[in-house]
């Protein structure tokens, strides 16, 4: 019995890792690393999240898959929108202390304004694209004094005012 007991411990104890295993493997993309930025505070169609990461629609919807499998994201449907949101805090709480560790272990190459510490910043603008409330903390990218929520803004961004103002 008792060593039916150990053995069924050890099986758990296994599976714990390959459950982590398999979580991280889903967040091992840029692109949903940036959904889940995007997701951070609130819940957005996937329209809207599809013009923030100027990604094609069939590509968002499989990284958005990979990440509802797993278990980072749930879903709502009103009307004919489904919207998405993270489906526990502490997704987001992971991908912070994930970027901070990152972001000092790279203070050479990261940018002084992203390299502050970020428990510090609060939001300070919005995204110049589509508005979304931003601080060095919540953006995905920066462009001088320009903070954005996702590639698809900052690509809409450089389209629009680097090349006519630079």
């Amino acid at each position: 019995m008792l060593i039916a007991n150990i053995f069924e411990l050890s099986n758990m104890y296994y599976e714990v890792f390959q459950l982590h295993s398999k979580l991280l493997k889903s967040l091992s993309h840029p692109k949903r690393l940036e959904i889940i930025q995007l997701l951070r505070e609130r819940e957005l169609p996937v329209s809207d999240i599809q013009e923030m990461l100027d990604l094609p629609q069939g590509n968002l919807s499989q990284h958005l898959q990979i990440l509802r499998a797993a278990g980072v994201v749930k879903t709502k449907r009103l009307g004919k929108q489904i919207y998405y949101s993270i489906a526990h805090k502490n997704f987001v709480k992971a991908s912070d202390l994930f970027r901070e560790v990152l972001i000092e272990k790279n203070k050479d190459i990261v940018s002084d304004v992203i390299s502050k510490n970020m428990l510090e910043l609060v939001p300070l603008t919005s995204d110049p694209v589509c508005k979304m409330r931003l601080s060095p903390k919540t953006a995905s990218f920066a462009y001088k004094d320009y903070f954005f929520c996702g590639s698809g803004c900052f690509e809409k961004f450089k389209k629009e005012r680097i090349t006519k103002y630079g």
